[in-house]
């Protein structure tokens, strides 16, 4: 996979692109500021710089200019990391020769969409000044990747996709309570394909709308199928993107699935991100308000990642917080991560709000969500994400999280 060299001051922002990138399976090395950074930048020669433009010692514009100068470092795709938000300030970096700018916050679709995007481009660029890089794997797994999305949305060859469930239980009672639906596309061209890898490419490219619908579809659909066998109680999750949640239609969509499939709306549950909601607030509340007029449950996922501030939370129309698999990793050995994890608790609870921790992996972690009375977790300590006929049979043998 290519190798990212990731430029940013601030600790907890770093550790946290680190942890996204090589969950990816990306190759990664940081710098804790530009002067550290310039100089990994020459003696790595990575693929791709991610870069905050406020730094000390040296910003984001001194290592931009620094790079540029050095005939090895002159053609890396560079992308600035920032807080900013004057157009003055994007169009600088622009000028002095970035690739792409990434305004904090930003989500993880958002991220990777941006990194591929600019590899992608990249690698092309350098198969034209050089025959050798055509031995570089991912501009033609790119190329493919995208023809083989738009044949596959266009012709609507759906069945290429598949709806995963990983289940969520309840951390008192050890019973599965709700799943999250995960999409997964087995490509005729490529195999199976992940949704990190499809994702930002359907949504840099609007494919994301048919997909998002198909999804919603299919998900009411087994939740019909599985209340019809007498699995009358389980939520069922579904994520969003920004582009399907600011559709015209979406609200008459929702409607119509539920209408069509018999369903109690209490049962379906959405989940959104901070960023995307804090991309406009008064827009996002509105539709909220209206799926909660409905009875679909919200979510907030990925809570604790997107920098939003916590004075909107109280007026969000939401049911629960999922807290970011980020701050439970190794929850109950670091302190930081602990007291962020507690303090996040307590705040939902005030709020009559569900926590639901993500990427639960050992016991050490679960002994201290159920210690602070974090009331659900997902993750592999108890299930990947598995098939509808799979988690089917998890449902109908009651498998739980202690036996």
């Amino acid at each position: 996979m290519p190798k990212i060299l990731i430029i940013e001051d601030e600790e907890a922002v770093r550790e946290n692109i680190l942890d996204l990138l090589e969950a990816e399976d990306f190759e990664t090395i940081a710098a804790a500021n530009g002067r550290i950074g310039v100089n990994l930048a020459i003696s790595e020669v990575p693929d791709l710089i991610l870069c905050d433009m406020m730094m000390p010692e040296i910003d984001g514009y001194g290592v931009l200019t620094a790079l540029r100068q050095d005939p090895s470092t002159a053609t890396i795709p560079f992308i600035f990391l920032t807080a900013k938000s004057a157009k003055s300030d994007f169009r600088q970096g622009m000028d002095m020769g970035a690739d792409d700018y990434i305004t904090k916050p930003f989500t993880r679709a958002e991220l990777l969409s941006a990194i591929m995007n600019r590899l992608e481009k990249h690698a092309t660029l350098k198969r034209y000044l050089s025959p050798q890089t055509v031995i570089n794997n991912l501009s033609p797994k790119m190329q493919l990747l995208e023809i083989s999305l738009h044949r596959a949305i266009k012709q609507h060859k759906f069945q290429e996709f598949e709806i995963y469930y990983q289940p969520i239980v309840d951390i008192a009672s050890g019973k599965i309570v709700a799943a999250e639906s995960l999409l997964r596309w087995q490509s005729p061209e490529l195999g199976m394909i992940y949704p990190t890898e499809f994702v930002p490419l359907a949504e840099s490219t609007g494919l994301i709308v048919p997909i998002g619908k198909w999804v919603l579809k299919r998900v009411c659909q087994q939740i019909k199928s599985w209340r019809d066998i007498g699995i009358t109680s389980l939520i069922v999750a579904v994520n969003l993107s920004v582009i399907e949640f600011n559709q015209p239609d979406f609200i008459h969509n929702i409607v119509n699935l539920i209408a069509v499939n018999e369903l109690e709306a209490h049962y379906l549950e959405v989940e959104l991100t901070e960023s995307m909601i804090m991309q406009d607030v008064n827009s996002a509340i509105a539709t909220m308000s209206k799926l909660q007029s409905l009875g679909v449950k919200i979510a907030i996922d990925d809570f604790g990642t997107g920098y939003s501030s916590l004075i909107y939370l109280k007026n969000l129309p939401i049911n629960t917080l999922k807290i970011d698999r980020y701050f439970i990793h190794n929850v109950a050995h670091d302190p930081q991560k602990s007291a962020i994890t507690k303090a996040l608790i307590q705040m939902a609870h005030n709020l009559n709000l569900d926590v639901v921790a993500e990427g639960v992996e050992t016991e050490a972690e679960l002994a201290f969500l159920r210690q602070h009375n974090c009331n659900s977790m997902q993750g592999f300590l108890f299930s990947r994400p598995l098939p509808a006929a799979e988690f089917e049979n998890f449902l109908l043998t009651n498998k739980c999280l202690y036996v």
